[in-house]
């Protein structure tokens, strides 16, 4: 199993967790998401066919901005 790790800005509530999580699990091969309100962070474990160009995709498409 491999694991990313995003710092993301605009998570910053429990509405905001849950959005991220209901768009990240919709992805085959997604094992598990942690997401961290305080910190502004997501940790995604995954599988084959996710990556973590996918993974980056669908949080920047549910509306949040990974920072660099």
């Amino acid at each position: 199993m491999k694991t990313v790790h995003y710092s993301v800005s605009g998570i910053a509530n429990r509405k905001s967790k849950a959005q991220v999580l209901n768009a990240l699990d919709k992805i085959k091969g997604v094992q598990k998401v942690a997401v961290d309100v305080a910190r502004g962070t997501i940790e995604v474990q995954y599988n084959e066919p996710a990556n973590p160009d996918s993974i980056k995709n669908c949080i920047e498409h549910t509306g949040y901005i990974i920072q660099d």
